[in-house]
């Protein structure tokens, strides 16, 4: 699967993206003080990991930059619990 110019990308980049694409409107959805605190620092992350994984995709020195999202996305899972955790994500929402 490729997800632009016919290049073939790997199973992360091919998952982020359509993470990205369910993400925004959750964010949306938070209330405005959280949407521009938590929300704008979830969406940055998710935003930074992507690139990342773009990055990953195309290079040959991967380990690195593998490491770099390895700890970016367990940054975005600590942020999720704590938008979870004040009922800021509807779990009813069916994406």
């Amino acid at each position: 699967m490729s997800l632009d110019d016919g290049h073939q990308t790997g199973p992360a980049l091919e998952k982020a993206y359509p993470f990205l694409v369910c993400l925004v409107p959750v964010i949306d959805g938070f209330p405005q003080r959280q949407k521009f605190l938590l929300g704008d620092r979830i969406q940055a992350t998710a935003l930074d990991t992507l690139d990342a994984l773009i990055e990953a995709t195309y290079s040959r020195n991967r380990g690195g930059i593998l490491a770099t999202v390895n700890i970016r996305l367990r940054k975005l899972r600590l942020l999720f619990r704590l938008a979870n955790e004040l009922r800021l994500i509807d779990r009813r929402r069916d994406t």
